[in-house]
């Protein structure tokens, strides 16, 4: 089984060390090791992907938790290949509704196969489709969109999620958040092409460029954002000359969007594709056997 470990906390001497001997004493396989000393917050923050083959996927975790709560550490253990049918998804929101809404319908229809138990926004716009869908609903923001991140995180664990899914959530996620939940495991929606047009205006910028085509970009969060290639998806339209932008804003918002999100989280979740040191790799394909 493959096993993404992650550990954050106050830095000092000693820390890395146990958490890579306890692994590989069990006969672990060290197939990706990120540690990063952040010196400004004197943050420590390690993400380890291993090979195991274990029947006791439960004591692994508590043990490694032993471990962390002895440096100090907050550490978590999450296999994508749990014995869980479907991934456990929490849709971020804060205004637009119709990516969230594209999730859960393709959900409800099975194109994904995932489960929605929780949706976080910073603003109550969504609420609705929260209800409409039966996700809990947890607004995590304060009058003026600001996060609470420590309920932020604590919500995400309380519901066991498996991928945080940012569907226009209109802020950036801090690097303790990210790295708490790195390897892979938070997926988001940029409504514009990268590495063209970033910002929060792309298709504003992208017009003023005289462009005819937009798109949207889904692609993996990762804590340090020029890290390198985490595009996923990316889905694009075209518009005649002449097109007010009002019109190619509401074209990517109620389609384009919508659509891009879904097929880069399909890839995720049917194991298409996965995080590999800050880069995005294709899964081959099993082989059938030869007959």
């Amino acid at each position: 089984m493959e096993f993404i470990i992650t550990a954050i906390g106050e830095d000092h001497v000693g820390l890395a060390d146990p958490l890579i001997h306890y692994v590989t004493g069990q006969g672990a396989n060290i197939a990706e090791i990120q540690m990063y000393d952040h010196d400004d917050v004197a943050l420590f923050a390690m993400l380890l992907r291993i090979q195991l083959d274990t029947g006791d996927s439960a004591q692994l975790a508590e043990n490694l938790r032993e471990i962390g709560r002895r440096k100090g550490l907050k550490v978590r253990v999450w296999s994508p290949d749990g014995d869980r049918d479907v991934a456990r998804i929490a849709l971020c929101t804060t205004y637009r509704p119709e990516p969230a809404l594209a999730v859960l319908r393709a959900v409800r229809d099975g194109v994904l196969p995932g489960q929605v138990p929780l949706m976080l926004g910073n603003r109550d716009a969504c609420r609705g489709i929260a209800e409409q869908f039966g996700a809990d609903w947890h607004n995590v923001g304060d009058a003026s969109g600001n996060v609470d991140y420590e309920r932020f995180v604590g919500l995400l664990d309380d519901y066991a999620i498996d991928y945080v899914v940012l569907a226009r959530f209109m802020r950036v996620l801090p690097p303790h958040v990210c790295w708490q939940f790195s390897g892979g495991r938070i997926i988001n929606l940029h409504h514009g092409l990268l590495p063209s047009y970033p910002g929060m205006r792309p298709y504003h910028d992208a017009y003023a460029d005289r462009m005819l085509t937009f798109g949207a970009t889904c692609h993996f969060i990762v804590p340090d954002l020029d890290a390198g290639n985490q595009i996923i998806c990316q889905t694009a339209f075209s518009v005649l000359p002449g097109t007010s932008l009002e019109e190619v804003v509401r074209l990517g918002q109620e389609d384009n969007e919508p659509r891009c999100l879904v097929e880069g989280l399909r890839r995720v979740l049917t194991r298409r594709v996965r995080l590999h040191f800050h880069h995005v790799v294709r899964i081959p394909p099993p082989q059938r056997p030869a007959r």
